[in-house]
């Protein structure tokens, strides 16, 4: 027989609310978020990613909390430095939740807790620095508010990872008087660099002034020790020359002496003839002394290197020239 009516409404009923309950107390966390569970409103612990189950209608889920490492993008604000200069900055601040329950229930609203604190540590940490130090040190700036900043925020169960300064905006005005140092600096830089290039031209250009000098002296002082070795060998060929003349005249050789004087006479003759100043030249000379002093000089030779069989003529008498009879 079946079951009366009453009872079987009571048994649907009771299979939709035990579904009903089953899928309640069934929960499904993605990847990356960590979910809080409250049990009559007070946290009783986390859910992480997967298949979670909890107590229907006792239990809740409270925060569903994302643990990826996420951005916040802080607004731009004003800001002095140390020496008074107003300068517009806005950054970026990463952090990554470590703990959801404290992250949940230890601070109401985490991202404006961030926002604002990173406001006002910048504020302070501009206004410790000068604003040359503030431009050229951004490293440092954001050294010190990922300090502060993990500092402030680990309580929350929140890790700040990095702190980036994304511009600092000077004033017009600011920005013209520095782009204008900035030139005169470079304009300087430039003058100096060359000034030092002149400068080592200039002391390049003397040292190779010096070496060339020295070198120059260095070829003179050859060169004369070649022309005093020269007129050295010259006197010496000379003398040896004069000696054996000299010799040659104590011996009783005529035509040796007749060979110096020839070799004097024409030098004379060279010497007049050749002058830059004369073009004419009327010399008296005597044929006959002058064709003995030449036969003097052909004796001489041959009475030096030989004649090879020829009869040798006598002394005093130029060669086609008559001896003068008795």
């Amino acid at each position: 027989m079946g079951l009366p009516l009453g009872l079987s409404v009571f048994a649907v009923g009771l299979a939709v609310l035990a579904i009903i309950t089953l899928a309640a107390g069934v929960k499904i966390v993605p990847q990356g978020h960590v979910y809080t569970v409250e049990r009559f409103g007070r946290y009783a612990r986390s859910l992480d990613a997967g298949l979670g189950l909890i107590t229907p209608f006792v239990e809740r889920i409270g925060r569903k909390v994302n643990v990826m490492e996420q951005v916040i993008d802080v607004p731009s604000q004003q800001a002095f430095t140390r020496d008074n200069a107003g300068v517009t900055i806005d950054a970026v601040v990463f952090y990554q939740v470590l703990d959801a329950a404290r992250a949940s229930y230890e601070v109401s609203s985490l991202d404006l807790a961030a926002t604002t604190l990173t406001m006002t540590n910048i504020r302070t940490v501009v206004g410790s620095m000068d604003l040359d130090q503030l431009l050229a040190h951004r490293d440092e700036i954001n050294e010190r508010l990922l300090r502060v900043m993990d500092a402030a925020a680990s309580p929350w169960g929140v890790k700040i990872n990095r702190i980036e300064i994304k511009d600092i905006v000077l004033p017009a005005d600011l920005a013209g008087a520095m782009a204008r140092q900035m030139k005169a600096e470079r304009e300087k830089r430039a003058s100096i660099l060359e000034a030092e290039g002149q400068r080592a031209a200039e002391i390049l250009r003397a040292e190779g002034r010096k070496q060339s000098a020295i070198l120059e002296a260095e070829g003179r002082r050859e060169a004369a020790f070649r022309d005093a070795e020269a007129r050295e060998r010259s006197a010496e060929a000379e003398a040896a020359a004069t000696g054996m003349v000299s010799r040659a005249i104590a011996e009783g050789d005529i035509a040796a002496a007749n060979f110096l004087v020839a070799e004097k006479y024409v030098d004379a003759v060279r010497a007049i003839a050749t002058a830059p100043n004369q073009r004419v030249v009327v010399v008296p000379i005597e044929a006959a002394a002058l064709a003995g002093t030449l036969g003097g000089i052909g004796e001489l030779t041959r009475s030096v290197f030989g004649d090879g069989g020829a009869a040798p003529r006598r002394t005093g008498t130029p060669p086609n020239v008559a001896a003068p009879r008795a």
